[in-house]
């Protein structure tokens, strides 16, 4: 118990997030994480192998686009776990700065590197497709470029957080970071709409029916739930073991000072 205590903060939180401190405790959080982990992990890539597989080999090519339009049914799913991705790594630095969540700093260092990587599959599958399609694996369009600085807002928040010799001086510049580079994701997601891109407007929309033929729709949805559990399961391995290792940090320190 004495580790645990050292391990996070033991303050009082406000009335509005003792729903999320319920999980601050590592123990309670380490036994949520290895009930969810299992059923996330076999989901995702069972969700993704079926999507992968129909979007590859079952679905009809696109009559303007052919056989590159299968690249949609990895690039699509990346883009948009790396803008959630994004989202989450802001709330869990929003619940640092505001509500002091004792996990959230952890949370935010853990999913930086995932978004990142979704967010670099989301760059190289689209430069794949342009090349075809455009004559260019890369232009300086606005979809891109924005994308772009998502990936560079990644990256400056893995190098911040391990900038400084005092851990809490590291996350707090980090989760500053994370909630200024937010503005960059209503960029993404209408720079298609506000300029003359190359890129082409979204299929999917919450306020009309989809343009994709279902026999693409359908595949395009079972990978991109798939890439949502997978992105899940590697931020809760990913803190849980960085849960894991604050906590055997803490026990040795504690084992010390009683030596």
């Amino acid at each position: 118990m004495l580790g645990a205590v050292k391990v996070f903060s033991s303050t009082v939180p406000p009335p509005g997030a003792r729903g999320l401190h319920r999980f601050a405790n590592p123990g309670r959080f380490l036994r949520l994480a290895g009930r969810v982990l299992p059923w996330a992990s076999v989901l995702g890539l069972a969700l993704a192998a079926i999507g992968l597989y129909w979007g590859l080999f079952i679905a009809p090519a696109d009559w303007q686009q052919g056989d590159a339009v299968r690249i949609m049914y990895v690039h699509v799913p990346a883009a948009w776990l790396a803008s959630a991705g994004y989202m989450a790594l802001a709330g869990a630095s929003a619940a640092s700065l505001v509500w002091r969540h004792p996990l959230a700093d952890l949370a935010a260092v853990e999913i930086a590197p995932v978004g990142a990587g979704f967010t670099a599959i989301c760059l190289i599958t689209g430069s794949l497709w342009g090349k075809p399609m455009w004559g260019a694996y890369w232009v300086w369009d606005a979809r891109l470029t924005s994308v772009l600085v998502l990936f560079f807002l990644y990256l400056g928040h893995i190098a911040l957080t391990r900038a400084f010799d005092s851990p809490e001086r590291g996350y707090r510049a980090g989760a500053i970071l994370a909630l200024v580079g937010v503005v960059n994701l209503p960029i993404i997601k209408f720079s298609v709409d506000w300029w003359n891109t190359l890129h082409q407007p979204a299929s999917i929309t919450l306020s009309g029916a989809p343009t994709m033929y279902l026999g693409m729709l359908w595949p395009l949805l079972f990978t991109a739930l798939g890439a949502s559990f997978i992105f899940a399961a590697l931020v809760l391995a990913r803190l849980s073991a960085a849960v894991m290792e604050r906590r055997i940090r803490a026990l040795l320190a504690a084992r010390a000072e009683g030596a």
